[in-house]
């Protein structure tokens, strides 16, 4: 990219992405600023990055071009930056391939590496990355045919020209306020993965959720609709056990679709993972044995033990109430569910009736406890533990040979951990500490 040479580019926030959008402007010949107001570890040199550790960022309009991490607020920087550009916009102009783009508020990494999987079967080198783990920017040099980038909002609303060839919008329910501000502003940020297609282009809309279908009015590109309740001319929809394909050059294709993941909405997700391997051009029986080959990822619906007769499910990434309504509706037998952390300030009064239906007892921790306690109302028994450990020892004692205890926070797990992952690995512990059959 010759238009980074000699450009001052500051690069905000030194996480896995911002290290890997350092480095690739370093190399394209940007004189890199890196900056983080805390101190993480960079001990090894990175030439032609000056870093910028544990204190106050760099003004902003001294730089040519700022590269914020997803995780920088865009208060940090908007005011003064003359040009601001995320790692994703970046990739989009460094790949000279085509690249397919997940968002939604849930199911974003499931059907990110489900279409990894299926492009994969298909014969196509293939590979995913964005907010999925790998920085998009690694995926540049790499011999692809095509990449898929899992896309937040925040990592959205810093694109300016982001183009993918095919744009999947798997649902759009409130989330990240404490970020945006509001809901119209977080569901902005998400119709940008549609702002730039154009006629050649393809947009997979979930028809089944409202937002998203009002998203279809904007897209410049080919909108074909998948649903998993009903047919969706033009598009993709699922019958029984079959995806139904409604192609434009002659009758539909049936396929049988299969998934090892639990719960109607992995269901869902997989047929948004083979319509989307469709669009880019994969043969959709082969698509589809890569979809039902696909495991899983850590952390979702992920099954960890089993003591007592009791199963544990580890859904830390439920971090939102729309996501652990999920997770609720994917377990058949009774609950012993785990809930709570940081809140995003969200409504979570729409859990309430889901759990009266499936949930014995409700163990809550964290921050959230009381906003919880609140809404699930005096209908259900909900106890209270200080800690991730506590909790799942509580669950424990009050499930009963046959019941599920579920991890489905429906909150961020910032008060106590790091990140998701985090708690996902300390609730693995806890329930392995417990002895029986582990995973």
């Amino acid at each position: 990219m010759q238009m980074l040479a000699d450009k001052r580019v500051l690069v905000l926030g030194l996480g896995i992405s911002g290290r890997s959008a350092a480095r690739f402007c370093a190399d394209r010949g940007a004189r890199v600023v890196a900056a983080d107001e805390g101190l993480p570890d960079v001990t090894t040199p990175t030439p032609g990055v000056e870093f910028v550790l544990g204190r106050d960022f760099p003004d902003a309009a001294d730089f040519d071009l700022v590269v914020p991490s997803p995780g920088v607020p865009p208060e940090c920087y908007r005011q003064n930056a003359r040009r601001v550009w995320g790692d994703i916009e970046l990739a989009w102009r460094a790949l000279q391939i085509p690249i397919v783009a997940v968002t939604g508020t849930n199911g974003k990494s499931t059907v990110t590496r489900m279409i990894e999987a299926a492009l994969f079967a298909s014969g196509f080198r293939a590979r995913a990355a964005g907010n999925v783990g790998k920085p998009a920017l690694d995926l540049v040099g790499d011999a692809l045919d095509v990449a898929i980038l899992e896309v937040s909002s925040f990592q959205l609303e810093t694109t300016e020209s982001f183009r993918p060839a095919v744009a999947v919008v798997l649902n759009v329910t409130p989330d990240h306020l404490d970020r945006h501000g509001s809901f119209e502003a977080y569901r902005e940020a998400k119709a940008r993965i549609l702002a730039n297609q154009g006629a050649g282009d393809t947009a997979l809309i979930a028809s089944d959720d409202r937002e998203a279908r009002g998203l279809a009015r904007r897209a410049r590109g080919r909108v074909v609709p998948f649903s998993a309740t009903g047919p969706a001319p033009g598009g993709a929809w699922l019958d029984g056990e079959e995806a139904v394909l409604d192609t434009e050059a002659g009758a539909p294709i049936r396929i049988p679709l299969e998934t090892h993941l639990p719960g109607r909405h992995n269901r869902e997700n997989a047929l948004a993972a083979l319509a989307a391997a469709h669009a880019a051009g994969a043969a959709p029986e082969r698509a589809a044995a890569g979809i039902a080959a696909f495991a899983g990822l850590p952390h979702r619906m992920e099954a960890v033990g089993c003591v007592a007769g009791v199963s544990y499910v580890n859904d830390s990434k439920a971090t939102n109430p729309s996501a652990a309504l999920r997770a609720l509706d994917a377990v058949e037998t009774p609950i012993i569910w785990i809930a709570g952390g940081r809140g995003k300030g969200l409504d979570f009064s729409a859990l309430a009736h889901t759990a009266r239906e499936r949930v014995r007892a409700a163990v809550l921790v964290g921050e959230a406890t009381e906003a919880l306690k609140n809404a699930l109302g005096e209908s259900l028994s909900t106890y209270a533990a200080a800690t991730l450990e506590e909790a799942v020892r509580h669950a424990a004692s009050l499930a009963q040979p046959g019941d599920v205890v579920l991890l489905a926070p429906a909150c961020a797990s910032q008060d106590q951990f790091r990140d998701y992952q985090e708690r996902g690995e300390c609730f693995r512990t806890a329930v392995h500490a417990l002895g029986g059959t582990v995973q």
